[in-house]
């Protein structure tokens, strides 16, 4: 009778703390988590600070002017090359043929081409 009162004492016991141990376990795992964040969110601050200082710097900010906005001092030039995207030129490499390839097989590669409607190229 003692072993069954007192495993019924256990039981109670192990039924009344279960719910608290899990939760302190799921709180610890949880600020371990939000410690993580934290100390990501301070990496990104420390580096947000960082680029404020470089636009304080007036050289600096008149570099960027230049680059991103185009911008140019009075009598001076600009000019922009534009150059097509690496896929954009071997396209056009593409379509322009081999040049091993006889002008015929060209033609009719071209005519080949032309006959396939736009929705089914590539």
């Amino acid at each position: 009778m003692r072993r069954v009162a007192l495993g019924g004492v256990l039981l109670f016991l192990v039924v009344l703390v279960a719910p608290t141990l899990n939760a302190y376990l799921k709180q610890r795992s949880d600020i371990g988590a939000l410690r993580e964040k934290v100390a990501q969110q301070e990496s990104t601050v420390k580096e947000l600070q960082k680029e404020q200082a470089r636009w304080e710097d007036p050289a600096y900010v008149e570099q960027q002017a230049r680059t991103r906005l185009k911008f140019v001092k009075v009598g001076e030039k600009s000019y922009t090359v534009l150059e097509p995207k690496a896929s954009e030129r071997s396209d056009a490499v593409a379509r322009a043929g081999d040049p091993d390839q006889p002008w015929y097989d060209t033609i009719w590669s071209s005519m080949q081409a032309a006959d396939v409607p736009a929705n089914q190229r590539r």
